[in-house]
């Protein structure tokens, strides 16, 4: 706890130093974190491979990939970003001018998970110092070996006096909660979640929250089922489902349900083979506690193909699950693995209203040719975001906010969106000296006049 408040402290005289408020510092910051993590490509994949069994290709594109291009994008466009900003001023304060200054919070906490242990702490570390905040980061002690690297990597690029990585478990993160930072933000379940909302309330602190969900993928009977069993597929098994926006349960039309789930059989086998677990490629599921609940969620429900597991190396087989019923427990939480229940409907204004008893997911993913049903699904289901004749390829977009709605999250991130969440802005209304018009104070006879401006 000693350690934790002196960093922290530490941190915070070298915010208010004012150094991290220069664009060119912050610019500089970020081509630096970018050669980096260019550097140590290597060393991050190994890491990776060892924690997640993730290959080259998923570690690259998911992770590494991911994390480059938002430091190139922010790098480039750091300047206009952090520019103030003028804007119109209201007819009742004439003469002045009015301005909008972004200005960072001071010392940030980034809480990342264990799924995408390096993007999903590295991402809002650029938002962050693009902001002009210093940062500390509390990886996930669910994947040792990136969290290692991210603090050697870390440690070797900055001063800790400007971002540091804390490692540890549980105590680490109460002491980290139970210390004053002006941001907080936090990426893991919705229990955990809660914890973080209620340690940051004691002090104030704003947070963002990205949480999860059970995100419904649904296909009428007018989509492409070769393109719906590609892309569900993918979707479902990038880091064999352990990705918070993955398609959680499928509804499908019953006309089309037989064909969709043969054709998605097929596609399983062409990425992975006819028995996954036995593929290099194939990701892992992360510890035994986790392969032990999947496995405990697939007992009792009709499995209608795969679900083969090997115990030892802890993979799991894709495995589909027929005639899913709401109330089981493959439906009550999210299931974060390669499970994928399969519930069939006749109305598409059923699954509308089913999924909205529901809490409000994270993301939705609908297949479907016709206009009027996607703007029906899109007005009438509240979600964080999702895709139309896809899945996942919402949160690539630099151009569009990324994060959840109700339990599924708060606030959002990713291109701009990240330097906005770890910025505050400041309204500064510039008054005139020369005209001082006196409608603003104290007289009854100007009353008239003030309500004709004030409408």
């Amino acid at each position: 706890m000693d350690a934790i408040s002196e960093i922290v402290n530490k941190q915070r005289e070298f915010f208010n130093s004012g150094r991290t408020k220069d664009v060119k510092f912050r610019i500089e910051m970020l081509k630096k974190l970018k050669r980096a993590v260019l550097g140590y490509e290597d060393r991050i994949m190994d890491a990776l491979f060892k924690d997640l069994n993730k290959d080259a290709f998923d570690s690259y594109t998911t992770e590494i990939g991911f994390v480059l291009n938002e430091l190139s994008y922010a790098a480039r466009k750091l300047p206009k970003w952090a520019k103030r900003k003028r804007v119109r001023t209201d007819i009742a304060s004439f003469p002045a001018k009015s301005f909008i200054y972004p200005e960072p919070y001071g010392v940030t906490l980034i809480i990342s998970p264990w799924n995408y242990p390096f993007q999903l702490a590295i991402a809002p570390l650029v938002g962050s110092i693009a902001a002009g905040n210093c940062a500390v980061i509390k990886p996930s002690s669910y994947s040792p070996n990136t969290s290692k690297v991210l603090k050697h990597l870390i440690e070797e690029t900055f001063d800790k006096e400007y971002i540091c990585v804390i490692e540890g478990g549980r105590e680490a993160n109460k002491a980290l909660l139970d210390s004053k930072f002006d941001y907080i933000f936090f990426t893991g379940s919705v229990s955990v979640g809660k914890v973080v909302m209620e340690s940051a309330a004691k002090h104030l602190t704003p947070v963002t929250l990205e949480l999860g969900g059970k995100s419904p993928c649904i296909v009428d009977e007018t989509a492409n089922l070769d393109l719906a069993a590609k892309r569900i597929i993918w979707g479902k098994l990038i880091n064999v489902g352990q990705t918070c926006v993955a398609p959680d349960y499928l509804l499908v039309h019953s006309s089309v349900k037989n064909e969709l789930v043969e054709k998605m059989k097929r596609v399983v086998e062409d990425f992975y083979g006819s028995n996954p677990v036995e593929n290099e490629g194939y990701t892992k599921i992360i510890n035994e506690k986790h392969f032990n609940r999947l496995l405990g969620l697939v007992k009792g429900e009709k499995v209608i193909y795969g679900g083969e597991f090997d115990e030892k190396r802890l993979k799991i087989n894709p495995c589909f699950i027929d005639n899913a019923s709401w109330d089981s427990p493959v439906m009550q939480e999210e299931i974060f693995g390669p499970v994928l229940p399969i519930i069939e409907f006749e109305n598409l204004d059923e699954v509308i209203e089913r999924i909205k008893l529901r809490p409000k997911p994270l993301a939705l993913y609908f297949f479907t040719t016709s206009k009027d049903r996607e703007e029906k699904v899109l007005n009438s289901v509240s979600f964080g975001g999702g895709c139309i004749n896809d899945t996942i390829m919402h949160l690539v977009s630099k151009q569009m906010p990324f994060g959840g709605v109700g339990e599924s999250g708060m606030g959002s991130y990713h291109g701009r969106k990240s330097f906005d969440t770890f910025t505050h802005y400041k309204s500064i209304l510039r008054k005139s000296n020369v005209i001082d018009v006196p409608l603003r104070y104290p007289n009854r006879k100007n009353l008239k006049l003030v309500k004709k401006i004030l409408k």
